[in-house]
């Protein structure tokens, strides 16, 4: 449904720049005005339209970065209960600890030790709640408070070889 709207709108401005060009290219040979009856006008406007757009990307970029998780993982650690240092390897994850308890703020600290992989969180209903790269040489934090107990699955995001598949761990989660 968006899709279509978004295909149509794209259209119909393709179709207005085509409009525009066969305009300039018709009317192209025939005699100007005087350019500088017009210079001041024309460079008025685009210095208009600069400042504009210049102020319209910046609250644009303001807007839209306000939601984007990564000050959730940074600071803030009175919270936090424990750490847990994850390491992803081909085709396993070792974890320093597989379990916490219900209430539990677990910042699990990833890394890689040998290709990129993709550390996700899923519950047991293997709705996804969190998840980070697992890079060689760089560590990123993951923090997540579980609410429920149960067995959540440690799983591979990204494809990191043959048994990718198969790069699934359990996380116990149990009663406080």
């Amino acid at each position: 449904m968006i899709q279509d709207t978004v295909f149509i709108i794209t259209l119909a401005l393709m179709g207005l720049i085509v409009a525009v060009f066969v305009f300039v290219a018709i009317n192209a040979g025939k005699e100007a005005a005087e350019y500088s009856s017009i210079q001041t006008r024309a460079y008025s406007l685009r210095t208009k339209l600069f400042w504009a757009l210049l102020i319209a990307g910046v609250l644009i970029t303001v807007v839209t970065t306000q939601d984007l998780p990564f000050a959730a993982t940074r600071g803030h650690t009175e919270d936090v209960t424990k750490y847990i240092d994850v390491s992803g390897h081909q085709w396993y994850w070792k974890l320093s600890d597989s379990s916490a308890k219900v209430g539990d703020t677990v910042v699990f600290k990833v890394t890689a030790a040998d290709v990129t992989h993709g550390f996700g969180v899923y519950d047991e209903q293997l709705r996804l709640l969190g998840q980070t790269q697992a890079m060689p040489g760089y560590e990123n934090a993951l923090k997540i408070t579980f609410e429920q107990p149960g067995q959540y699955k440690l799983m591979c995001m990204e494809y990191c070889g043959l048994a990718h598949h198969g790069m699934v761990s359990d996380f116990t989660v149990t009663a406080p």
